[in-house]
């Protein structure tokens, strides 16, 4: 298990959101990343003549930091096409999380100009993104969340702006129909400034993170903070994306799916082997189900399973596939867990599991895995075991 600190990232789009910005403002917060970020853009390839440079400045009065790609590009611009993007990352040579990360927003890109132009996603072909910048940026971010490691992530409610900006395919308006087709589901206010205020760069950043952005940033201890400006001059205020750091101590909080159905027509053995088979899909937190009555006086089972986010439409055909329901609902939950590790404590039967968690007020609590135990015969023998699997994880390191 992962047992990185676990921390809070809250964005402040007071200016809006550019892939420049996040990655300006995330290596504020997190300056000793910088070789890192630069060796990670270096090697997809950046033509001779480009240099990537983290430049500090301000921004109507604020101390920021900027982020861009100096000098003159010697060569072509790289490819436009969506497969030919990827083909050069794959080939980067970048650790395997960056180029998770990287992919994962490109794709983000590909699926939202797909839907607006009406084509496969194979045949998608960026234009305005399609530049050494905009790889850049995308690499750097990557590269950033990389060094952040594991931590939730939540987001204030995104500048609209307006106005229309001249393409390829002719004026179109702001945001533009790829930001738009990606950020549904977010909260959007208009404060009276015009013009691009989200990039569809910076709007894949935030879906690649968020579900969408309702939930509040959480209570914490702010370790640090960073300002990313735009390039823009906003009168009257800051253009800068600002990030909070949180320091969660030994509590995460994240967002979670929970899907629920009632069934009245299957039996117990056939809805426990449903269950059992649910239990293993990736994704899946918890399974369950209770006894009530429905209609008629019909017996009926309450089934209630937990899953990650990004396994909710797998498992809703997986639900129809495994059990009788016609339907069902879902909706979307925070929860909070505390930090935990697990532990293989070795005893006379055999090697004992033990998971070991830390609670608010730094006291430590251990319990160990009854199906370890459950290979031991007799009661008083299990529970010896027990008792000594957990002494000996409570005498080790704490998770």
């Amino acid at each position: 298990m992962d047992d990185r600190p676990l921390c809070h990232l809250h964005l402040d789009p007071l200016g809006g959101i550019a892939g420049d910005m996040f990655a300006a403002a995330l290596l504020d917060a997190f300056p000793d990343a910088a070789e890192a970020v630069t060796g990670a853009i270096a090697a997809v390839g950046l033509p001779p003549g480009l240099t990537p440079t983290f430049t500090p400045g301000k921004s109507s009065s604020l101390g920021v930091l900027r982020f861009a790609l100096e000098g003159a590009a010697d060569g072509a611009p790289p490819s436009g096409a969506y497969p030919e993007i990827v083909k050069r990352l794959r080939g980067a040579g970048l650790d395997p999380e960056t180029l998770g990360h990287a992919l994962g927003i490109f794709r983000r890109l590909a699926e939202a100009e797909a839907s607006v132009h009406g084509v496969a996603i194979g045949d998608v072909h960026f234009h305005e993104v399609a530049d050494w910048d905009s790889i850049a940026d995308v690499v750097a971010a990557a590269s950033l969340l990389t060094r952040v490691g594991r931590a939730a992530w939540s987001c204030g409610p995104l500048p609209k702006g307006g106005g229309s900006v001249a393409t390829r395919h002719g004026r179109i308006p702001l945001p533009a129909p790829a930001t738009v087709a990606m950020l549904k589901g977010f909260k959007w206010h208009d404060d009276g400034i015009a013009g691009e205020r989200v990039t569809p760069t910076g709007a894949a950043i935030l879906r690649h993170l968020l579900d969408d952005n309702h939930a509040p940033c959480p209570p914490g201890t702010l370790i640090a903070q960073g300002s990313g400006a735009g390039t823009r001059d906003i009168e009257g205020m800051p253009n800068i994306l600002r990030v909070l750091v949180l320091d969660r101590g030994d509590v995460g909080e994240e967002t979670i799916a929970r899907l629920s159905f009632e069934i009245d027509d299957m039996t117990p053995e056939e809805l426990a082997v449903a269950l059992d088979h649910l239990r293993t899909e990736e994704g899946v937190l918890d399974a369950g189900h209770g006894i009530g009555f429905g209609k008629k006086g019909r017996v009926r089972f309450d089934v209630r399973l937990l899953a990650r986010i990004d396994a909710l439409e797998r498992l809703i055909n997986r639900c129809f596939e495994e059990t009788s329901t016609l339907g069902l609902r879902y909706r979307l939950e925070r929860r909070r867990v505390l930090a935990r590790a697990e532990k293989g404590i070795e005893v006379a039967d055999g090697t004992i599991g033990v998971k070991r968690a830390s609670r608010p007020g730094g006291r430590k609590t251990v319990k160990a895995e009854s199906d370890d135990l459950a290979p031991s015969r007799g009661l008083t023998r299990r529970r010896k075991l027990k008792t000594s699997a957990e002494s000996a994880a409570t005498d080790g390191h704490d998770p």
